[in-house]
């Protein structure tokens, strides 16, 4: 799998690619073209040496080919597209986790970087950057009028360069400079904490670290909640876009003891793959509650699909994003990547998640706050639902109905006003009772 040269992606259009093996430029190719075939793309070459000759202003070749490329795929799906070799490069950092850089999460903020938090251990921890702290200047360019995106860009390098950093913090009375030497960050993709007799585990995406670092978030849970004590875990997979299919199934595999856990099928019936599960369940059998909504998309609905068809977890929230599409990145060499979309996902029911997303075994909806509707010029009885099946072009899933898939995304910063997190706080320690927890093993569902 991922460390046998394939790259298996799943992921939502929104904050994360979805992608499967990395395959040699010429693997796979279709029929010889027919004759109308080339005809036509004789007329492509006739319209690109007309706008080379006679545009009104000198076009750049490489950005109409580009365009031309792109527009092709795009026509396929929303997921399917093509990558110059920055992004191809770029989306390589993407899944390893890791990158030359200060080690800080951030936002925008009044046309400034505001640091969330630095890492720890990072250099920025190390050189004394705080949480709440407004990036004004990168080497000396003022951030204003720049983009998060580019801002990030010009603060990530090789590992043993310096960057130079000017502050501006709540409290000092001058800017704060600092010099900041680069070194190989590792992007945290979970975050965990012990809520008394809980573990409470949230993956952000999946990329290369998730499994390790769930295993190690799982290990810290049992070192700090005695077995006896200890009444389940949540795991929280939403606002998590996707990422890598391999990392989707290992997490799977291990609450799983055996069965399957995912399928992909292709247009040919010799192309489909099944990933199963193997013996051991890295929390010994107990309870497990899956958190989802709106934001939960494709490696996310792979995970909540094996366990809630394994009978292993009770999935708890809002119906997810129903991305069912696997795509394939294709390097082109020095040109960059295509990544086409090739097979569709299936739960082990044989469900397709495809614009059909994951519906919870017990729905708990999170209201978006009055203030923030109010901000995006929502009615009050509007809420914002993005889903696989409103964006356009996007493949009909086999399932998919007029409800569509998706729900509202938003999750409240305060733990204690989050009420998918507070019933399944709830659930775990018998506050609250329900006839879908624990998820009931038939016969044929223990047997698999």
């Amino acid at each position: 799998m991922i460390r046998k040269l394939s790259i298996l992606f799943a992921g939502a259009l929104l904050g994360a690619t979805a992608m499967t093996a990395f395959v040699g430029p010429h693997a796979g190719v279709a029929n010889a073209a027919g004759s109308d075939t080339y005809r036509q793309l004789a007329i492509f070459g006739d319209v690109f040496e007309r706008v080379r000759a006679q545009y009104v202003d000198v076009p750049d070749d490489q950005k109409l080919i580009e365009t031309a490329i792109n527009g092709m795929l795009t026509s396929l799906d929303p997921h399917s597209s093509y990558m110059n070799a920055k992004e191809t490069a770029d989306m390589r950092t993407e899944t390893r986790g890791e990158f030359g850089g200060l080690g800080i999460e951030v936002t925008m903020e009044n046309e400034l970087v505001k640091v969330i938090s630095p890492f720890d251990g990072t250099p920025a921890d190390k050189a004394g950057v705080l949480a709440g702290d407004l990036i004004a200047e990168i080497n000396g360019e003022q951030v204003r009028g720049l983009t998060l995106a580019e801002a990030v860009e010009k603060m990530k390098g090789e590992i043993g360069t310096s960057v130079d950093l000017t502050i501006i913090r709540e409290g000092a009375t001058q800017p704060v400079r600092l010099q900041i030497e680069r070194a190989e960050i590792k992007v945290p993709s979970v975050r965990h904490t012990v809520e008394n007799d809980v573990g409470y585990i949230k993956l952000l995406r999946f990329n290369e670290q998730t499994t390790s670092g769930m295993e190690e978030a799982i290990a810290d849970i049992k070192a700090k909640i005695p077995g006896d004590k200890l009444k389940g875990y949540v795991l929280d997979l939403r606002r998590n876009p996707g990422g890598l299919l391999d990392e989707a199934v290992s997490v799977s595999d291990a609450f799983l003891q055996n069965g399957e856990i995912v399928s992909t099928r292709g247009r040919n019936a010799e192309e489909t793959r099944r990933y199963n599960a193997r013996s051991g369940d890295d929390i010994d059998g107990k309870p497990l509650v899956v958190l989802v909504n709106g934001g939960s998309a494709s490696a996310s609905e792979i995970v909540a699909g094996a366990l809630q068809d394994q009978k292993r977890a009770t999935i708890v929230g809002s119906r997810s994003f129903g991305k069912g599409s696997v795509q394939t990145i294709i390097p082109l060499g020095a040109n960059g990547a295509l990544r086409l979309t090739t097979a569709l996902y299936y739960t082990p029911s044989g469900s397709s998640i495809q614009g059909r997303g994951i519906r919870p075994d017990i729905e708990v909806e999170q209201p978006l706050p009055e203030e923030i509707k109010a901000q995006m010029g929502l009615k009050a009885d509007e809420d914002l639902k993005m889903g696989e099946s409103s964006l356009r072009g996007h493949i009909q899933g086999a399932e998919e109905g007029d409800e569509g898939s998706g729900s509202l995304d938003y999750v409240p910063p305060e733990a204690k006003d989050d009420l998918q997190l507070q019933y399944a706080y709830d659930l775990l320690r018998g506050v609250k009772t329900n006839a879908a927890f624990p998820p009931k093993q038939d016969t044929a569902s223990a047997a698999n």
